[in-house]
């Protein structure tokens, strides 16, 4: 046989597709590689803030007019709840399905911040079912400060339901919308997740921030590159049996 004929029956469409699945392979693997260390910096960042000691709740409001970013940020503030105006956020905590309690917090001056008070089982979404959770007067509270969310995280998440009192998704203008607040109090632009402390009655159970994301990056990154690896020695194998044939 001659090498014209060779190279006119060589596999040139094969090689092209294996090199090009190769390539998005690698692609893939490099991305979560990039990934990976944009995850790390941001738990480090999330330890970082949550390990300093709390600040006052103006001081975060400041930053985030500034910044843009308050998340886990440890925060004091002081005001009394106004329970009547508490909405629901469908949630599950520990296996159990519920919802978060958000319920706004007015304070001195005429401001009011909305506060997720934590997790209420299913059937305790009325609050006459948890009467001594329900806390009047004045209070000193302490949690994490948290960014509103620009829009609806993904399509798969429902839309809000404000009429029926309940949210999927924090819509933190939507929710003031709710409340009907915002013409007669200051409202803040940013949240803040209740801390752990003991509510009476044991309802809502704060504490429910998650600073522990998953991080399986690296994972991700092997299986891409190890996936890409398989196809080279796939295709090799192949080029050498079709040589060896010819």
């Amino acid at each position: 046989m001659t090498a014209t004929r060779s190279v006119s029956r060589f596999p040139w469409a094969i090689l092209v597709f294996g090199l090009a699945a190769m390539a998005v392979l690698l692609s893939l693997g490099h991305w979560q590689q990039q990934r990976l260390a944009w995850k790390e910096n941001l738990l480090a960042e999330i330890d970082a803030r949550t390990a300093a000691p709390p600040r006052p709740f103006d001081d975060a409001v400041l930053q985030f007019d500034q910044t843009g970013d308050v998340d886990y940020i440890p925060v004091v503030v002081q005001g009394r709840f106004l329970h009547e105006y508490e909405m629901h956020f469908l949630a599950t905590h520990k296996g159990q399905s519920g919802w978060y309690v958000y319920t706004p917090l007015q304070r001195d001056g005429g401001t009011a911040v909305l506060v997720n008070r934590g997790f209420v089982p299913y059937d305790n979404k009325d609050a006459q079912t948890r009467p001594a959770g329900q806390i009047e007067g004045k209070i000193t509270l302490k949690g994490l400060s948290r960014n509103p969310l620009a829009s609806k995280p993904s399509k798969l998440v429902p839309d809000n339901d404000p009429a029926g009192n309940v949210f999927y998704w924090k819509d933190l203008t939507a929710m003031w919308e709710r409340a009907g607040l915002s013409d007669r109090m200051t409202v803040s632009p940013i949240f803040v997740d209740a801390d752990g402390a003991a509510n009476p009655g044991g309802l809502p159970i704060g504490g429910v921030t998650r600073i522990e994301l998953p991080n399986n990056h690296l994972q991700y990154a092997l299986t891409w590159y190890g996936l890409a690896a398989a196809l080279a020695g796939v295709l090799a194998a192949y080029l050498w049996r079709w040589k060896t044939t010819d």
